[in-house]
């Protein structure tokens, strides 16, 4: 059962500007989350980012970015939005957390620093405590040395030690966890077809204990997950789509058939 039910739009003040000048907002009436995976797609400008933005930070969640979502400039719209966004739950739930693709290049960065931090830490013990015991140089190390080795059972010599595909699935595998919620916006951009295969495997995995998805995405693949529950937000509506009365799905199989005679059109 999904833990996060539907949400709704409060009335909201006389307001011209962004995000409320959004067609979007016009009509839309209660959405009820009934799958464990949402996915929301449409052109951009359309809306689908601010709206998955609006809701993570009107549920509080934890950003798996580099700044907590109160503190990030960039999501100033969205808390106003969060605002008037009324969400109901089947179960509130504390685990899980928000992801914008962008933000993935600020988290490796920052486990990066981390990382040569608690080794440069370790280096200072081992020259202050020369002339003392193994067993103080351990006891001194310890803290360093355990978060160090945390780091490393996660994303081995680093996520900047992999390709950016590869870093960002080995995100994913080791911070999906069971019972959770997750908003991930766009997650496909780093990731090849054959990776966003990987990234639906897991996902799989992880509906299967009991955990929920709502993922904005341009991904034919992505929308393709069985089950799913699919909202195109373009012309200025929320409305729930089969896969094949998708756009970009239409657009994909037209390109295949006949890829030099698509192009030549253009």
């Amino acid at each position: 059962m999904p833990h996060l039910r539907s949400f709704s739009l409060r009335p909201w003040p006389e307001e011209t500007g962004y995000p409320f000048s959004l067609p979007i907002w016009r009509d839309l009436s209660e959405i009820s989350l009934n799958a464990s995976i949402t996915l929301l797609t449409g052109e951009n400008g359309c809306g689908k980012s601010t709206l998955l933005e609006g809701l993570a930070c009107a549920a509080e969640m934890t950003s798996a970015g580099s700044q907590p979502l109160r503190a990030d400039e960039s999501l100033v719209y969205a808390r106003e939005l969060a605002k008037y966004l009324k969400l109901t739950w089947n179960k509130r739930v504390r685990k899980g957390f928000f992801l914008r693709a962008e933000d993935f290049f600020g988290y490796a960065k920052a486990q990066n620093e981390l990382r040569l931090e608690m080794e440069a830490d370790l280096r200072e013990v081992d020259r202050e405590y020369q002339q003392r015991s193994a067993y103080a140089r351990s006891l001194a190390k310890m803290s360093a040395a355990g978060q160090l080795a945390d780091m490393r059972r996660r994303y081995g010599e680093g996520l900047d030690a992999r390709s950016h595909g590869e870093s960002f699935l080995a995100f994913f595998q080791n911070r999906f966890v069971p019972d959770g919620l997750y908003l991930l916006d766009e997650p496909e951009a780093p990731l090849s077809p054959i990776r966003q295969l990987a990234l639906i495997a897991m996902l799989k995995k992880m509906v299967t204990q009991n955990s929920q998805f709502i993922i904005a995405t341009h991904s034919p693949i992505l929308m393709a997950f069985p089950g799913a529950a699919i909202f195109s937000l373009d012309e200025g509506k929320m409305r729930p789509m089969k896969f094949d009365e998708l756009e970009p799905v239409r657009l994909m199989r037209d390109f295949l058939q006949n890829p030099a005679a698509f192009v030549e059109k253009l």
